[in-house]
């Protein structure tokens, strides 16, 4: 096998944890050492076709029980959610590469190597889970992470501005508060592991935003204006509104805009 919507497909429709793994390194490998072909095979596959491993048992949101980091089992439950973050990215980047044809090979290498990096993600928070005698799975999961995915499959430009320029774009927000909460707990590892996983994600932001704007400049568009509307579109659908922390910096280096940034700023809705 040697063509990547052929293993697109199988790692979307047919994979177990551990195949996925292996699926998704293997084909990185093959695009560094331009062996794989990008060639658009088969038509594709609704989005209801992608299938989850049966475990983790998924919640809905309200269900699941609190984390509380003052104990080995709160701690646990904490890495655990934040592996299943990692784990449904794999899925992601596998996603936006497979349903969306027709754009240039780089914007296939770009996401291919997202998944790999959300891959290595999982396997290094699966093994700092692992210290708790705790495997991926064992615990229940947020059911919610996919419903961005299935809401954005009709349209590349919304998927990018809704996943990783809006659920993405959140973790650099919330992730340096974690980090110097486990520099407090003197948790030396779990500072690491999240650094890490931070200073990839700034990356994979940055690639929303860079074939977000690429999109937009095809279809004359203006990114900044249509980044907000699309915002304001899905929360007004979904009766939500835009909350939170921004992290200036670190959007500004993942593509945001001063412009854009002072706008979220502004529509803040945080209580």
């Amino acid at each position: 096998m040697s063509n990547i919507f052929a293993y697109a497909d199988i790692a979307l429709h047919q994979s177990s944890c551990a195949e996925l793994l292996t699926l998704t390194h293997e084909a990185q490998q093959l695009a560094t050492r331009d062996k794989l072909d990008f060639a658009s095979l088969n038509a594709v596959r609704p989005i209801e076709d992608v299938r989850f491993p049966e475990r983790p048992v998924l919640l809905p949101p309200r269900e699941m029980p609190k984390r509380k980091f003052s104990t080995p089992t709160g701690l646990a439950a904490f890495f655990h959610a934040i592996a299943h973050v990692e784990f449904v990215a794999i899925y992601l980047a596998w996603d936006i590469l497979y349903r969306f044809r027709g754009m240039p090979e780089d914007f296939y290498r770009d996401w291919l190597r997202v998944a790999d990096e959300e891959a290595q993600h999982f396997e290094i928070l699966r093994s700092k889970l692992q210290t708790f005698n705790v495997d991926y799975g064992n615990l229940p999961a947020h059911s919610g992470l996919w419903d961005l995915a299935q809401y954005t499959a009709p349209d590349l430009l919304i998927r990018l501005a809704l996943v990783p320029r809006n659920m993405e774009a959140h973790g650099l927000d919330v992730t340096p508060p974690l980090i110097e909460k486990f520099k407090q707990l003197g948790d030396d590892s779990a500072v690491a592991i999240l650094t890490r996983i931070l200073n990839d994600e700034v990356g994979h932001v940055a690639l929303g935003s860079k074939w977000f704007k690429w999109m937009c400049e095809q279809h004359g568009l203006d990114h900044e204006s249509k980044y907000q509307k699309l915002l304001l579109d899905y929360h007004a659908e979904k009766g939500g509104t835009l909350k939170g922390d921004f992290n200036r910096a670190l959007r500004l280096a993942a593509g945001f805009s001063e412009a854009e940034i002072n706008w979220l700023a502004t529509h803040n809705h945080k209580k």
